[in-house]
């Protein structure tokens, strides 16, 4: 069992949701406010890469079938610049090799956009703590 979060230290938790569905953005935007934590949503892998303000995160969910870019190719583009933010994939559009794909990226977790919101909500929960615990672990064997 993973250990309690409080909710001051979600609160600085950032998780980027990257989907070209304005809909799914404001729900996923509401359920990780309500869970603790602070969303920022884009409608395009385009419009995450050129934020150049945007917050470290904590944990990405990426649509797999995004106008333009996809999302497995936004994975593909972060990994390649050595990101490490942990990935959580959701799609309308399911298939086999598309899930396989997903999973061989080492993603977080992969869900069909009709899978409860709270076995969403739980992956990114074990991403960000993982994540966070990595880099805490890091730290930690960084001479000083």
């Amino acid at each position: 069992m993973m250990p309690a979060v409080n909710m001051d230290e979600r609160l600085n938790m950032y998780v980027g949701v990257v989907d070209d569905d304005e809909s799914v953005c404001r729900s996923l935007g509401r359920l990780l406010r309500t869970a603790g934590f602070q969303p920022v949503t884009y409608t395009s892998a385009e419009t995450f890469l050129e934020d150049h303000k945007r917050p470290r995160f904590d944990c990405l969910v990426l649509d797999i079938q995004l106008e333009g870019m996809s999302g497995l190719e936004l994975r593909r583009r972060l990994a390649g610049v050595k990101d490490a933010t942990p990935v959580v994939f959701i799609t309308a559009h399911d298939s086999a090799e598309v899930r396989a794909e997903a999973e061989a990226s080492g993603c977080a977790g992969y869900f069909r956009k009709t899978d409860p919101g709270a076995s969403v909500l739980e992956a990114i929960r074990k991403a960000v703590h993982s994540s966070n615990r990595q880099r805490q672990d890091q730290a930690a064997l960084k001479p000083e």
